[in-house]
């Protein structure tokens, strides 16, 4: 079956197969499996099979459909993520001493797709910690992008974009903090989708052995990812809402339609580079063509406004709340080490590289002041989104880069233009929908001259997810998304 006509189909295509008895869930089960075994010595996308309960799954839902059964995702092949909880599955974010780590229980968002009929067939590769735009590590070696195996599939939900692009199921669960829903999409010409802050519960996306308590991982995020944008939807519909287990959150929220129905409705703020951190030729061509093709439509376009808060000053203010989370847990050496060069910085260094080494030595006090100055990036965006009702921006400075894996990253370099800029620099773009929480929509627009994907991210307002994803579906109706790589595109 390596020549299906259901292998880059969407899962709202395949539904509608599934629910016209079209096709069986065992047979797009079958499609999937056939692919990954014939592809992904290439790719090695999958770092953890379960063909054989995937199997069971599909069987289950074939016969929960012949009575009459539905659900959202009945019947629909997809990956998770390895960072995420599944019963009998090894969890372990990468970390050599976790590779013998099982959790005893489903993480809550995948009781949800199981619950809603999802047939899961594996997990998917990450960096180490899920702390990288690239996705390796020594327990399961490098996943490399379909579009080029000598490149970057993204992290940290790398292991999943490279399984959408390829055609290993319609659908992926993914997270992100730093872009690690976004950058693999871009780098992978996919979907991705980063929700509102706190929307989609994470109990059981939890660093091993940690148990899967409720819990706030500040900044942090999961979501969906697909191969087109209504797909989107349709996971972020099964895996939102409260979790049960925590206080006042007895109700699920409705999240409100979208602002508009049709293009010509949308009042559009559109960014395509910044000094502090710009953007690639090739980027900024996809973005204006985008710019250009919206505006036909009549979609209101400006490319500047007072209300967009400083991005500059965000960006530091991200970098040392970042840093401030992902510092609680380095080693107490890593610690010590940082806080020492953090207090010999000058006063007036404001790279991006010294507010990410204040941060980890963030004391709690500069950590409310700082959470403050949140409070009121967040009131910006809010004023904006009063004129606007969505920012459409770069995701990453360029397209896919080749492989580095050397140990320090704020060592390694970008090339942006012939110019070289400090890796974790690209942490801005990805933190401007990061940092006050807002959701935002990875979306394919293009490819370089080069042949890899492009893309951008739509950034809507809080708890508003249902707009930038309304959006990011009408660009994909009226000029297409998702192109398969060459490659693996039988």
């Amino acid at each position: 079956m390596a020549n299906s006509q259901w292998s880059f189909k969407t899962a709202v295509e395949l539904s509608a197969a599934l629910a016209a008895k079209h096709v069986s869930a065992v047979e797009l089960a079958q499609d999937a499996v056939a692919r990954i075994e014939r592809h992904d010595s290439k790719i090695n996308a999958i770092c953890v099979r379960d063909f054989e309960r995937g199997l069971e799954a599909a069987r289950a839902a074939d016969a929960a459909r012949a009575r009459g059964e539905t659900g959202l995702l009945l019947g629909l092949p997809l990956t998770v993520k390895e960072s995420y909880n599944v019963a009998g599955l090894p969890t372990t974010w990468g970390f050599p001493a976790q590779k013998d780590f099982v959790p005893s229980e489903d993480a809550l968002s995948i009781s949800r797709v199981k619950n809603a009929g999802g047939v899961i067939l594996g997990k998917t590769n990450v960096p180490l910690g899920l702390g990288d735009w690239q996705s390796y590590n020594d327990i399961y070696g490098t996943t490399n992008n379909p579009y080029d195996l000598g490149r970057t599939p993204g992290g940290s939900s790398g292991g999943s974009a490279a399984a959408l692009a390829a055609g290993y199921g319609p659908l992926s669960l993914g997270s992100d903090i730093g872009g690690s829903l976004r950058v693999p999409a871009f780098h992978c010409g996919v979907y991705a989708h980063k929700p509102t802050f706190a929307l989609v519960p994470p109990r059981g996306h939890t660093p091993p052995p940690l148990p899967p308590l409720p819990l706030d991982r500040d900044l942090a995020v999961i979501g969906p990812m697909a191969r087109c944008a209504a797909d989107l939807a349709l996971l972020l519909d099964v895996i939102a809402g409260p979790d049960p287990l925590e206080a006042g959150t007895a109700y699920k929220l409705a999240l409100p339609p979208p602002r508009h129905g049709e293009l010509h409705g949308f009042r559009v703020l559109l960014i395509d580079s910044d000094p502090l951190l710009p953007t690639a030729k090739s980027v900024r061509a996809a973005i204006e063509k985008l710019a250009v093709d919206l505006g036909k439509t009549g979609v209101k376009i400006e490319r500047h406004s007072p209300l967009l808060p400083d991005f500059a000053a965000s960006t530091r203010l991200y970098m040392r709340m970042l840093l401030s989370f992902l510092g609680a847990t380095f080693a107490p050496e890593s610690y010590a080490g940082a806080k020492a060069a953090a207090a010999a910085l000058a006063d007036d260094d404001l790279s991006l590289a010294a507010e990410r080494l204040r941060g980890i030595a963030l004391s709690h006090r500069d950590w409310v002041t700082a959470d403050g100055g949140r409070a009121r990036l967040r009131a910006q965006w809010r004023e904006l989104f009063k004129s606007f009702d969505a920012v459409i921006c770069p995701v990453m400075p360029t397209p896919a880069y080749p492989h580095d894996h050397s140990a320090d990253q704020e060592k390694r370099r970008i090339n942006i233009d012939g110019q070289d800029h400090v890796y974790p620099d690209q942490l801005a773009w990805p933190g401007i929908a990061t940092l006050p929480g807002l959701p935002a929509t990875a979306i394919p627009i293009g490819l370089s001259p080069e042949g890899l994907p492009i893309g951008v991210q739509i950034v809507g307002p809080w708890l508003e997810d249902r707009t930038p994803l309304k959006l990011a579906e009408l660009i994909e109706r009226e000029f297409g998304g998702f192109v398969p790589p060459p490659d693996f595109d039988d």
